[in-house]
């Protein structure tokens, strides 16, 4: 097990918590190529951590390369099932990508990442903002009207320059690069995120 970061503000997970996680998500995956459809799972049979509502993403890489990312921002359903459904939408489901070959096993790596609660960031400028982040730790939600994107944490190692950052960002929810408005609704976050090899 490789551990990535462990930023979250809310609780941490056990490492026993981690472990059924990855293999929850290793399950659900070979599930999906197996049976064509997602994981059937009982969240009461995990532990209370697992149990509660939480957020997550997870996210395939092959070689260090993106493979698939596929998660929600917000707490809707216990985190087991949250890991269940996204691991599978990941592998299968990633608009971005053909869905996971039993070829493509070889140098997969999981990596899920338990998001702690969005929090609004007040700023009346983008300078403002930018000396706000936290480069390495903040995950960024950025809205404008029907328009969104998110950065985890861990884009900040691809992107250290909080100004790149930025502006990956918002080309990521469809503005241009160098867009500012007033009405763009910022929010961060942070994750506890940890991931192996599949």
């Amino acid at each position: 097990m490789v551990p990535i970061c462990s930023a979250d503000t809310s609780p941490q997970l056990t490492q026993i918590d981690r472990s059924l996680l990855l293999q929850l998500a290793q399950r659900s995956i070979s599930y999906g190529m197996e049976c064509g459809k997602l994981l059937p799972l009982d969240p009461a049979s995990y532990p209370t951590a697992l149990q509660q509502k939480r957020a997550s993403f997870v996210t395939l890489n092959r070689y260090s390369r993106l493979r698939g990312c596929i998660g929600h921002l917000n707490a809707i359903q216990p985190l087991a099932a949250d890991v269940n459904e996204n691991a599978f939408a990941a592998a299968f489901r990633d608009p971005r990508f053909n869905p996971l070959t039993n070829a493509e096993l070889e140098g997969l790596e999981m990596h899920i990442s338990v998001l702690s609660s969005a929090v609004p960031l007040v700023v009346a400028t983008e300078k403002a903002l930018l000396e706000k982040l936290r480069p390495g730790i903040d995950g960024v939600i950025l809205k404008l009207g029907r328009r969104q994107g998110t950065f985890l944490p861990s884009v900040w190692e691809s992107l250290p320059d909080a100004d790149a950052f930025l502006a990956h960002l918002k080309m990521k929810a469809g503005l241009p690069r160098d867009y500012w408005s007033d009405q763009i609704e910022v929010l961060r976050y942070q994750t506890e995120s940890f991931g192996s090899p599949f």
